[in-house]
């Protein structure tokens, strides 16, 4: 089964939140969401395993952590 990890804001950060759990061996799939605008979604769902949730959740908050000390 698979669980919402997360929403990006847009397509471009979902698929960079992707890539990057990808290459830490985690499963994801990406769902649009919300209204269409300018020929893109506004918002997409991340979702991962249930089984691989908490991994997930690691990775993820790490990234966000490393993403806003280079800012």
């Amino acid at each position: 089964m698979w669980t919402v990890l997360y929403v990006a804001p847009n397509q471009t950060t979902a698929y960079r939140i992707k890539d990057y759990m990808e290459t830490e061996g985690i499963l994801v799939r990406l769902r649009p969401i919300g209204l269409r605008s300018e020929g893109s979604y506004t918002n997409y769902e991340i979702l991962v395993t249930e089984a691989e949730i908490e991994e997930a959740q690691e990775v993820l908050n790490q990234a966000l952590q490393v993403r806003l000390y280079c800012e």
